[in-house]
């Protein structure tokens, strides 16, 4: 773990609301000066704490109404079987996230498509016919009640 001082953590969170934001607008959210800020973000930024800038995109505007959290649970420990669902997940762009949990669900998958044929195709052509997937349990999301959280630094 690294260690972070009161002025990196309200540079991080100052960040994670406005990746946009100058040295100088964050001297003036942080009370040190633009080049003490520029320096501490280089160093957050070497350091991997920050990991890259992006835009955040609303999901309904362009065009990819459905998400769903997926609940998979693998038949197969063969770590060659693992590796391969590893990759597909890794590389299907409709799966955002996925997690490795403890119980009996071992991976949880959260996707987003544009429909509800694109979601019965992920699931039903390219999920389950895995040779490592026994099961899957899909959650269609009906409303998002915290979206994009920052984390609490």
């Amino acid at each position: 773990m690294i260690t972070l001082d009161h002025f990196d953590r309200k540079i991080l969170d100052a960040l994670q609301k406005d990746g946009r934001l100058t040295s100088q607008q964050l001297a003036e959210t942080t009370a040190l000066s633009a080049s003490q800020c520029a320096r501490r973000r280089q160093r957050l930024e070497q350091l991997g704490v920050i990991k890259g800038y992006t835009a955040r995109v609303s999901k309904r505007r362009v065009g990819l109404a459905i998400s769903a959290f997926i609940e998979v649970t693998l038949n197969n420990r063969d770590r060659s079987e693992i590796d391969s669902f590893s990759r597909l997940v890794e590389t299907n762009p409709s799966i955002l996230d996925a997690y490795k949990l403890t119980g009996p669900t071992d991976c949880l998958l959260r996707v987003t498509v544009s429909n509800l044929d694109e979601m019965n195709y992920l699931i039903s052509e390219v999920l389950v016919p895995h040779t490592a997937v026994a099961s899957v349990q899909s959650h269609v999301v009906l409303e998002w009640l915290k979206e994009d959280g920052v984390l609490p630094i």
